[in-house]
Formats: structure tokens, sequence, C-alpha cells
């Protein structure tokens, strides 16, 4: 199979979705691999890498895109629609639930989506999403703990304190992969942590694994409330597979908080959990709203690209291997994780959940293939 690897063009995304690694092996395997040209420069792979790997490396987007398959990182920008056409197969991060003009463009233009975010195992892990959820949970407390120094606007509180003095309070809406790592990462600075869920076997089991200054809750709208106005720094992590995350923090409950406040919604991408979030970009990160300081960068992981390639090259890499190997229809036959990553076939919504987000028809991937 030709397989095309453009250079990602998100404001400052500087990850790339293969290693000149992933690459070798897919060459080895008996697949072309089209690089563009400097795809890899921001994750520090040079064209020389990957043309040592065995990728072939192409002077623009055109070219990689003429492939049967183009593995991504980030959803597919407007400029990059033109290159759509029937029969090419994207297996990237779509978010399509937060994206109606991008599904709508792949309907038509009867693109194949494989989203990572909804690859799932028979567990209901998700095996492509989670390397970059630990990269973005801790993100999560590094940004907040950077907009709350005063220099920023934020209140002038070091995310620890010190002996004598009260360290910040962080509090994290979520106790999936996002929460957990941010959770580890307030708690390993010295802060004074609130971690909030529905799931009480999951609190119950983060109170046996985390230690410090460390409070579990279960999540209602009271205890969200108090748990946002209290919160020197607040984490948004919740998930809802494939779908428009549920804005669970209002706007009322924004306006309660300490003027230089830092909110940190990483489920803006899935358009976020609290009401005053949109997503902002990592040239122009933060906005205020009634004194507090928002971040909603949707590619938070694409500042820290070399940690983030690796992390996501390896998760990916086996998929990847499967879909070369045996095609669309039979990969997705054998392998029920990679079929449940199907957002879009034939001109159809495959993920119930996309479909409902915007009204549209669902169809059975089942029944297409």
């Amino acid at each position: 199979m030709i397989i095309g690897l453009p250079r990602e063009i998100k404001d400052n995304e500087y990850r790339v979705a293969m290693t000149p690694g992933g690459v070798k092996q897919l060459s080895e395997a008996g697949h072309r691999v089209l690089v563009e040209a400097g795809a890899g420069d921001g994750s520090g792979f040079s064209d020389p890498e990957y043309k040592s790997a065995g990728g072939a490396v192409v002077p623009g987007a055109r070219e990689a895109w003429s492939a049967d398959l183009v593995v991504k990182v980030k959803e597919p920008q407007p400029s990059e629609y033109g290159f759509f056409r029937k029969g090419l197969l994207i297996f990237t991060y779509l978010h399509l639930a937060a994206e109606k003009s991008l599904t709508v463009e792949m309907i038509n233009t009867g693109v194949a989506g494989i989203a990572y975010e909804t690859v799932e195992h028979a567990d209901g892990t998700l095996p492509l999403l989670i390397p970059m959820s630990e990269v973005a949970g801790r993100m999560a407390v590094q940004v907040g703990a950077h907009y709350l120094e005063k220099t920023y606007g934020g209140r002038g509180k070091l995310l620890g304190g010190v002996p004598g003095v009260r360290p910040a309070d962080v509090s994290i809406l979520g106790a999936g992969v996002v929460g957990t790592n941010a959770a580890q990462m307030a708690l390993g600075m010295g802060a004074n942590v609130t971690l909030l869920d529905i799931d009480a076997n999951r609190l119950r089991y983060l109170e046996e694994v985390l230690h410090g200054r460390f409070t579990t809750l279960s999540a209602n709208p009271f205890t969200i409330a108090e748990a946002v106005k209290r919160a020197d720094l607040f984490i948004g992590a919740v998930l809802v597979k494939g779908a428009k995350a549920p804005r669970l923090v209002t706007r009322e409950m924004i306006s309660q908080m300490k003027p230089g406040s830092i909110v940190v919604d990483v489920a803006v991408d899935q358009g976020g959990c609290v009401e005053t979030i949109r997503p902002s970009t990592h040239s122009d990160p933060i906005y205020l709203v009634d004194g507090v300081c928002h971040y909603g960068v949707t590619n938070m992981p694409g500042a820290v690209p070399r940690t983030s390639t690796y992390a996501l090259s390896n998760a990916v890499l086996p998929f990847l291997m499967e879909l070369a190997t045996d095609g669309f229809p039979d990969a997705v036959r054998k392998n029920e994780a990679l079929s449940k990553g199907v957002n879009i076939y034939k001109g159809k919504i495959t993920y119930k959940a996309v479909a409902e987000a915007f009204g549209l028809e669902y169809t059975a991937l089942e029944s297409m293939i």
C-alpha cells in the first residue's frame, strides 16, 4: 500500500504521525511511504533520516496526499479539503463531533475516516487516545502553573506553596487518563488537589494509589460548583467517547472564581466541558472571562513534539501495519478495536455519537463491509 505522511499545518503543531523507525518497519513490510519534505522537522526528524528508513521524501502536500492511506496527527484543516477524494482513507485524530464542516466535507467527498480517539479495545480502553491524554493531562498542570504567575496575569501563587504558606488549590473534573495524569503532576508539585468524577469505584481506586494533599468528590452540580469556586487552577478532563463533551461548568460557576484563577479545559477539542471555553491556539493561547484566564489550545501535546511523536507513533504503528497489509475492509473485519475507529465510510456516518451530535443519519459499519 502507498501511505502518505504529510506535514502538519495546524497552528504551532510540531508533531508528525510516524517516526523514521515507524517508516522503516512499514517499508520493510513492502509498503511505500511518501513523506512530505519537512514533515518531521518540528519533532527533530530530518528528511535524510526518513530517506535512510526507506521513505520517499516528496516535495509537497499534494504528493503526500496522493497516497491510498494518509496518516496524520490532527484533523484535516480547511486548506487540505481539496485533497479529499473518493477512496482515500485518513487515519488521524478527527474529533468529528465538534467539527461539523469537516464531517460534511468527508461525507460529500467519499473519504473514509478512522479516528484515533474512537479506536477501542473490548475492555473499553482507547489505545490511540491514551498516550496523548497522558501528555495533555501532565501539560495541563504545567500550563496552569505557568499562567498562575503574576507576570502572565495570574494570582501570583506557587502551585506547591512553601513551608508556612498554603499551596494552590487545583480542582480536576474527570478521573480518566487526563485527570489522573493531571492529579499525579499537581500532587507531585505539592498542590492541594480535588478530583471529581461520577465513578465511585474509580475514585476509590485513585484514593488508594495517589498520595499527598488529595481529596476525591462525587461529581454533581453542587460539588462541581464548590470545586470550581475554590480552585486557583481548574482542569476540565471530561470525556464521552467520540461524542461532544457535556457542558458541566457554567458561566455562573466561572464568575465565582477568584480573579487571576486559571481554567485549562483539555476537553476543548470535543467542544469543552466549560461553558466559557473556546478553542485557542499555541500562538494565542489565553483569554479572559470575568477576570479568569482561560486556556483552550486544542493541540496541547504539539508543544512537546519529541515526546508526543514517539508516544503516538508507537501506539499507531501496529494498527497502521494492519491497515496497510490487509487493506481497509479486511483489517476492520479482523480487528474489532479498529472497526470502532471508523467514523465515516462511503459517504455515511458510521459512529453513532457523531451522527447524534449533528442530527444526521447513522449507518452501522457492519452493514457496509
